[in-house]
């Protein structure tokens, strides 16, 4: 008997057990991302309902779970016969965040393939969950190559391994569960369109409902196999209905009225592209398999909106995923209005599964849905800042002005640190500049190089025919050259020189581009702020962009500049985070007019902890935010004392970039 803690004894989480129900009953659904805080039973619900999943029938001895009755015909292990097959329990593999591309897709022995022209391939994980479960925690941490070949993966139901003209193709075909914390960052929206449903769990703010949770929880921990054995009956009935559902699924009758609900509640919210439609379709037909009816009904569509459209809204890493339900039932009766259903409290109740306490509900599921959302990143964010010290003369916050596309600022050299879209660095993916002998495992073949080291070898191994005879020693890795992401440290001056209205919203706006900039870029950000007579950490070094543009907009002002102790802060943080991350380049940006206050000799005190970023190292830009008509040039001070660059705000613009250039062309041409 299996010690999973059983999925029906999950308590509160009725719209994450729906949508991995409807997953496991029509695969081609796309898969769940699971979105929400830690401790909210994202992974505990994942892993128990590989125990619900049916047994599958796999070809003895074949490595890639092929089907006795239907094996693939471009199976590396066939060709298979058909029939001889045996039972076995359906897998649920966990891809760890740490995986490389060889352990997702599996990897090719590449001495045997150039000496021998054999194919000797060794399965990936891909290939180990075909049929299963594959469960990815903490999907947002994954580097972005590894997503997407997993989601092409599952898309296209295959893997393909290309080696230098080398390849491999095996079925792969699985239910795909990610689960994320998004305070650790977020997933880019084409990624989050490639997942058919999400879900938001939080724990429940109910009490009774969290005393249930921990008394199970602890019952389970006691011991297991009993707990187990309590919700034996619910198991197995629950198990039983997946498979009814699968069997009925492909009798439902997804109607025009149905179709023409789905087709304008996506056009109604401006989801891109037709993938949101087709998942629509798909989990609206699965609703009504699970409910035991053939028919879909409109509450189904409704369900189905509610699960596939709220991570497709998004426009930018700073809006919130969500669905407007009055504007969704406003569509769906629009377009059709209520479903005349005979016999609403008929099998399924309607096809709300499982939501409520009706038939739909999975067996004693634990209480109530416990629908309490979680606090979202700027309530936070608000109490938080409720809670800091005043300077003197502190005003309210300033709306941000609308953020711009920005001008390129990177770290010079060529760095190692973690894969992303700003500054040069070695990496796994890019273009080729040159071969070394591996250090390890063998990942990108420079075939040149392998040939070239082996061709003065031949004669004395014995070559005879046309074929090269390659040793281990021979093999050359590729170094390639790619882009990495690097640590945008943002130190922020919110002293009263910055709280004309105006200025701020303008600074904000400008903070809010270059954060904006920080995500596509795929860098960790931090936010440093210094007013009054000290600065603070408003948000310590995190992937969670979203979090800092929500720190920044609750951001107040006045009092004194200690730009001293910004610096001084910032170069405490960047200490930290080189012990934490040495792979990982720092980029300091300062945002301030380069005025210095309070405590004797301000302006040498911040020249002397410029220079200790100088002296490290650190790249710095200065952004000037001085404005009027008389200049100081301090922040053009401050730069030359970090050893950096200062732009002005208007220069920060990549318009204004692209305007100079044209202006430049424009000049030379008319000169020539």
């Amino acid at each position: 008997m299996s010690t999973h803690f059983p999925f029906t004894a999950v308590v509160g989480q009725q719209d994450l057990q729906l949508a991995l129900l409807l997953n496991s009953v029509a695969p081609n659904i796309g898969g769940v991302l699971v979105r929400g805080e830690k401790g909210t039973a994202k992974s505990t619900a994942v892993r128990a309902l590989s125990a619900l999943l049916p047994e599958v029938d796999v070809v003895s001895g074949c490595r890639f779970s092929c089907d006795p009755a239907s094996p693939d015909p471009a199976c590396p292990d066939g060709p298979h016969e058909v029939g001889n097959g045996v039972s076995r329990d359906a897998r649920m593999v966990e891809l760890p965040v740490g995986a490389s591309e060889d352990r997702l897709v599996g990897a090719l022995d590449i001495e045997r393939a150039l000496a021998e022209g054999v194919k000797a391939f060794e399965p990936g994980l891909l290939a180990d969950a075909h049929r299963g479960i594959l469960y990815v925690d903490e999907v947002n941490l994954l580097h972005d190559h590894l997503v997407d070949l997993l989601l092409d993966a599952a898309a296209m139901g295959a893997s393909y391994v290309e080696r230098e003209g080398v390849s491999v193709r095996h079925a792969a075909r699985f239910l795909l569960v990610g689960t994320m914390n998004p305070e650790e960052g977020e997933l880019r929206p084409q990624l989050l369109d490639r997942f058919g449903l999400t879900v938001e769990v939080a724990a429940s703010r109910e009490t009774d409902q969290r005393v249930e949770v921990v008394r199970r929880r602890l019952a389970y921990d006691d011991d297991p196999a009993a707990f187990a054995a309590k919700w034996a009956d619910e198991e197995d009935t629950l198990r039983a209905r997946i498979v009814a559902a699968r069997a009925l699924l492909p009798e439902v009758r997804l109607g025009d009225a149905a179709l023409r609900q789905i087709a304008a509640t996506c056009a109604a919210f401006e989801v891109d592209g037709m993938r949101a439609d087709i998942v629509m379709a798909r989990t609206a037909t699965a609703l009504a398999a699970w409910a035991g009816r053939t028919d879909v009904l409109a509450e189904d569509v409704r369900q189905a909106a509610l699960l596939a459209l709220p991570h497709r809204r998004r426009r930018n890493p700073f809006d919130a995923p969500g669905l407007d339900e009055d504007k969704l039932d406003d569509t769906l009766e629009q377009n059709g209005g209520e479903d005349d259903d005979p016999d609403p409290d008929g099998p399924g109740g309607g096809g709300r599964p499982p939501r409520g306490d009706g038939p739909d509900t999975p067996p004693d599921p634990g209480g109530e849905s416990g629908d309490t959302p979680a606090p979202s990143v700027p309530e936070q964010g608000r109490e938080q800042g409720q809670g800091q010290s005043s300077g003197g003369g502190e005003r309210q916050p300033v709306g941000a002005a609308e953020p711009f596309r920005t001008k390129m600022l990177s770290v010079p050299g060529l760095g190692e640190g973690a894969a992303g879209r700003r500054s040069r660095a070695r990496t796994e993916h890019g273009r080729t500049t040159g071969a070394r002998r591996p250090q390890g495992a063998l990942t990108k073949l420079h075939l040149a190089a392998t040939v070239q080291a082996a061709a003065p070898h031949q004669r004395t191994r014995g070559r005879s025919g046309r074929g090269l005879v390659v040793r281990r020693d021979d093999l050359r890795q590729a170094v390639r050259e790619g882009r990495e992401g690097n640590l945008v440290l943002f130190v922020v001056d919110a002293s009263g020189s910055m709280a004309a209205r105006q200025r701020m919203a303008a600074v904000k706006g400008a903070v809010l581009s270059l954060l904006l900039d920080a995500y596509q870029r795929r860098d960790k950000v931090g936010l440093i702020t210094f007013r009054g007579r000290d600065a603070e950490v408003a948000l310590p070094p995190t992937s969670s962009v979203d979090a800092a543009a929500a720190r920044l907009e609750l951001l107040p002002t006045g009092g004194r500049t200690p730009l001293a102790a910004g610096l001084l802060k910032a170069h405490e943080v960047l200490r930290v985070e080189r012990l934490r991350d040495p792979s990982r380049r720092p980029l300091l940006v300062v945002v301030t007019d380069g005025r210095a206050t309070g405590g004797p000799d301000p302006v040498a005190l911040a020249s002397r902890a410029a220079r200790l970023h100088e002296a490290e190292g650190i790249t710095s830009v200065v952004v000037d935010c001085e404005s009027g008509p008389v200049r100081l040039g301090l922040a053009g001070s401050l730069a030359r004392d970090l050893g950096g660059s200062a732009v002005t705000l208007d220069e920060l613009r990549a318009e204004a970039i692209a305007g100079l250039v044209k202006d430049v062309q424009e000049t030379n041409r008319r000169a020539a």
